[in-house]
């Protein structure tokens, strides 16, 4: 996957890494009461830039910041780029709130893909937790082109609750096509009928084959380590678990540091890594 992650860097327009390129806001999505979808389409006379699922890119606000949001859209439209973004500080607050029209920069992509090759060759189980669907969306795009593979695609997704769902129209769309999707939520709301209680809870009826499941996981560390923990517990080998790292980013391209765990820097080792080679730092305290 190093190779093909070098390749979309080296098609992407933006030859220098630091430099930002403007993209305009072409549409602003509710999701939840306080998660917006953005569409970006280019505001120079560059193609969009082309990413893998999963990589990221430095959205900025000028004369304000930037963030390291994940790419959400489908991966293969090179017309423009979704981001999905919780409103949280200073930049995400602004990005959320932004208008059809207004200007933002965007640097990348960054980062190592999730490994879809594999989608091929095993069961697919999907997990996330809250915002964590948004860099697994463009993964389940991107796997959904493969010939009967939503058959054999399992989705796993828990919110705090039903209103926080990401996606909620796609989610059903994906079940329609015969995606195994299974939801379920921390505190249900009146006319919830769903599943209540963590993802791990769902995790034996989901995993049927240990030995040929692939899983792929977003969401908050404690969730992650639980999650990878319990899917050990039913036989899932760690080296076929991934999870993609969420950590405090500013160059992107693992100068600053301010994203290193462990010996890891998530900008450019991650943000997707396989459970077994970081297993041991969830463990640690404050890592």
């Amino acid at each position: 996957m190093r190779e093909s992650v070098s390749a979309v860097r080296s098609e992407s327009p933006t030859v220098e890494p630091m430099l930002p390129r403007p993209f305009r806001v072409a549409s602003n999505t509710v999701e939840t009461h306080d998660v917006r979808t953005i569409r970006l389409v280019p505001d120079d006379d560059q193609p969009c830039l082309r990413f893998e699922p999963a990589q990221f890119g430095m959205i900025g606000i000028p004369g304000l910041g930037e963030v390291p949001i994940s790419f959400s859209s489908d991966p293969d439209d090179g017309s423009h780029v979704d981001c999905t973004i919780r409103a949280a500080g200073a930049v995400t607050s602004a990005l959320t709130s932004s208008e059809p029209g207004e200007i933002v920069t965007v640097r990348g992509p960054y980062g190592v893909p999730w490994p879809i090759h594999l989608a091929g060759h095993h069961h697919l189980l999907v997990v996330a937790g809250g915002l964590g669907l948004a860099p697994l969306r463009s993964l389940i795009v991107a796997a959904g082109r493969l010939d009967g593979f939503f058959d054999s695609l399992g989705l796993v997704y828990g919110a705090r609750e039903p209103g926080e769902f990401l996606y909620r129209s796609e989610l059903d769309a994906w079940a329609d096509r015969g995606v195994d999707v299974a939801l379920t939520v921390d505190r249900p709301s009146p006319g919830w009928d769903g599943d209540v209680g963590v993802v791990t809870t769902l995790f034996p009826a989901a995993v049927q084959h240990p030995a040929d499941t692939a899983v792929m996981m977003c969401g908050p560390d404690v969730m992650l380590g639980a999650a990878a923990v319990a899917l050990g517990r039913l036989g899932v080998p760690a080296d076929q678990i991934w999870v993609t790292m969420e950590r405090n980013m500013a160059c992107a391209i693992g100068l600053c540091g301010h994203c290193q765990f462990g010996g890891v820097f998530i900008c450019k080792d991650g943000p997707v890594l396989r459970y077994d080679r970081i297993a041991r730092l969830f463990a640690v305290p404050e890592v």
